[in-house]
């Protein structure tokens, strides 16, 4: 058995959402860049709290071989899915998903997207990633494909 197959993501991410004594002390807002910190760590998952200003957000990335699950504590993000069709290129898909508090996204290991505040107002997330992310892979679009330019490591780059 995996690890992901030991813990249910999207309930476990729920379950850590209505802890609102753990995350809500946490949160901060940068004006630089997204902040976030670590709430949870087991052997099944970690979790993390992320803050995004308006017009804050991701790069295309994915979250190396960690399936994942995020819940909108607050505000609004928008996310836009890539596609890994038969033959490896990787497309933007052009459909954008907007969540507001309370949606939740639970994904495998191959998904990539990226993810942005593009309300008015101040957002706040959670994610639960199993297993605890060890790398994420960043990339650009060109000409509606997406090109691996990144390769972040924990323990290097968060």
């Amino acid at each position: 058995m995996t690890r992901s197959a030991r813990v249910d993501l999207a309930q476990t991410a729920r379950r850590v959402a209505d802890l609102d004594a753990l995350w809500r002390p946490l949160i901060r807002f940068d004006p630089i860049t997204r902040y976030y910190a670590r709430l949870d760590l087991d052997a099944d998952y970690e979790a993390w709290l992320l803050t995004w200003l308006p017009g804050q957000g991701t790069a295309w990335h994915d979250h190396g071989d960690s399936s994942g699950s995020f819940i909108v504590l607050e505000g609004r993000l928008t996310e836009e899915v890539g596609a890994r069709p038969v033959g490896g290129e990787l497309h933007c898909s052009g459909i954008a998903t907007h969540h507001r508090p309370g949606s939740q996204r639970t994904f495998g290991s191959s998904y990539l997207h990226k993810v942005t505040n593009n309300d008015v107002e101040p957002a706040v997330s959670l994610h639960l990633y199993s297993p605890a992310l060890t790398q994420m892979n960043e990339y650009v679009e060109v000409d509606g494909l997406l090109e691996a330019v990144y390769l972040q490591r924990v323990g290097q780059h968060w």
